[in-house]
């Protein structure tokens, strides 16, 4: 036994974990010998319906911001003054209000980067020069990432101590609700930087409901009737320690699955909602405030339930001498030097960082392209946004089902995924060389969303549930956090790196390959460095460690 780290949640009075080594003489692999089960306290409520429905529409409503910060949506500005569409859909808005804003490099200040006759690039004002709508795009989406990193490590894991996660996920929704209302203010190009600050908060509140809302996940798994059916069942000797583990996965999926389709048909409802506004409105300058104000309407409606219906699973006290702004870098350096007992799920950590970083600024830069290729036609991108919205519903349940009936473990099923992952950026680098190929056509953005759909929701699904096995129980909020840094926080390379290629070479293309090679990278980390059977292990055993040496 080490000695147990400072600064670490380990009197969770609520929660119990064991280690339980189960001896065997017929496997010649020691470590198939033992398991690592992690028991619930009989004090801790069990998951109710209600509660469990209402997290699930927290996520469906949640998806108000995936479609209006991070989703293929549009903002139209033209000479005729139309409006800037959805004012919530923050990243298309912003980029659309600078690019009606700045003008064309080669034809000179004065001109039109909306121009027929325009050159494609386009630039504004930046400091004592200029500076590509598409490179400032991406500096704010890395001015978006340093953010929310601070935010994660320095209150990230105070979260699970006493209530603060549970008030900590309403203030950061408010904040988003708020910044979404907000963007109605935003309707002329010279608007546009203050559309970067708003885009900023949006992005940053969004991006932290998505992680201390993920963080709920394990303690919920480990909550629900059939999770403590499954427990029970095993102290009693009526099921195997690897039957045990294999059906508690199967848990773990249902509900990340089953929330991960709720997030897609949230998608597809505020996207429909959008067009019931949008069709009969076109030509009113105000439909896209009204749009704005119905969607996040939507959201509000349905979010509020999470924080009125949840059960209380408060963690323990914060330690005497500690502060809820300070113990969150205490933890993490803590947590840290915990990495040769917690091999495999740092590693995890650390190549999905690098895989979370290539794919988020994958998708950055092809909606750049997509909103360039589209004029920034909200309805052409709204029907491009349904298309994904769709597959993704349909995929998620698919991969479910066959995951289920073939139990097949979450690793092998968030394989399948990355494969996809790596060939986005990899089609992409052939637009360098060719304008036939390489996201240069409209039937390529509409396979491009088709097959994001169908690969990258599972993907998100599986991911989670991967890092709810990996991490040790009772510490959710802190190894969330740090799954936060990997997967939301991640972009402080991508964004900057490729930002600075496009403006040395003015072709957005020449940031595919960098893409494609930090993707691949990180995947073969994934793939043949992570055991997540033996990691579950290491995890379980490390957190009743930590127990023992308050005992």
């Amino acid at each position: 036994m080490s000695t147990s780290p400072p600064f670490l949640p380990s009197a969770l009075h609520n929660e119990v974990v064991q280690a339980e080594d189960i001896k065997s003489d017929e496997s010649p692999d020691p470590d198939a010998n033992k398991i690592a089960i992690s028991s619930i306290s009989k004090d801790e409520p069990l998951v109710t319906r209600r509660e469990l429905w209402s997290y699930y529409l927290y996520y469906n409503g949640d998806n108000v911001s995936r479609s209006n910060i991070i989703g293929p949506a549009l903002l139209i500005y033209t000479s005729h003054n139309q409006g800037v569409g959805p004012l919530g859909y923050t990243q298309t808005l912003f980029q659309g209000l600078a690019t009606a804003a700045g003008y064309d490099p080669v034809a000179g200040p004065g001109s039109s980067c909306l121009a027929t006759t325009a050159s494609g690039q386009c630039v504004v004002p930046w400091g004592s020069g200029t500076k590509s709508v598409s490179s400032v795009v991406l500096i704010a989406n890395g001015i978006s990432f340093a953010i929310m990193t601070t935010i994660f490590t320095t209150i990230g894991s105070a979260a699970d101590y006493g209530t603060f996660g549970r008030w900590l996920l309403f203030a950061v929704t408010v904040v988003c609700w708020a910044a979404q209302y907000a963007c109605m203010a935003l309707t002329t190009p010279n608007r546009w930087v203050l559309a970067m600050v708003l885009y900023i908060i949006g992005f940053v509140s969004y991006g932290a409901t998505l992680v201390f809302y993920a963080a709920l996940f394990p303690r919920l798994a480990r909550n629900t009737p059939h999770a403590r059916q499954l427990r029970e069942k095993f102290e009693n000797g009526e099921i195997s320690p690897e039957v045990y583990e294999q059906e508690e996965s199967l848990e773990k999926n249902r509900i990340s699955n089953i929330s991960t389709v709720h997030s897609n048909v949230g998608y597809i409802i505020t996207l429909l909602l959008n067009l019931t506004l949008l069709l009969p409105m076109t030509n009113n300058p105000k439909v896209d405030n009204y749009v704005l104000v119905l969607v996040t309407t939507y959201w509000v409606v349905l979010g509020i339930w999470w924080f009125i219906l949840q059960e209380p699973r408060p963690g323990p006290s914060l330690p005497e001498g500690e502060h809820y702004t300070t113990i969150g870098w205490k933890q993490i350096w803590a947590a840290l030097k915990t990495y040769k007992h917690l091999p495999y799920t740092f590693v995890y950590l650390f190549s999905f960082f690098l895989l979370a970083d290539g794919l988020n600024t994958t998708g950055t830069l092809v909606s750049i392209c997509q909103n360039n290729k589209f004029s920034f036609s909200f309805l052409q991108n709204t029907y491009l946004g349904l298309s994904q919205a769709i597959t993704s519903t349909i995929s998620t349940l698919a991969f479910w089902y066959i995951q289920r009936y073939w139990k097949i473990s979450t690793k092998k099923m968030f394989v399948v995924t990355n494969v996809v992952t790596i060939l986005i950026p990899l089609w992409g680098m052939i637009g360098i060389w060719t304008e036939k190929l390489g996201f240069h056509n409209v039937w390529e953005f509409w396979a491009y969303n088709i097959v994001f759909g169908i690969f990258q929701a599972p993907y998100y699904a599986f991911s989670q549930t991967m890092m709810a096995e990996l991490s040790p129980p009772g510490f959710d909020n802190m190894f969330f956090g740090l799954f936060g840094l990997s997967n939301r926080a991640s972009s402080m390379v991508g964004p900057n790196v490729i930002q600075a290629i496009i403006d040395k070479t003015g072709n957005n293309w020449q940031g595919f390959p960098f893409l494609f090679a930090l993707c691949a990278a990180a995947s073969m980390v994934i793939w043949f460095g992570v055991d997540v059977t033996k990691g579950r292990r290491d995890a379980v055993r490390w957190a009743a460690e930590q127990r023992s040496h308050t005992h």
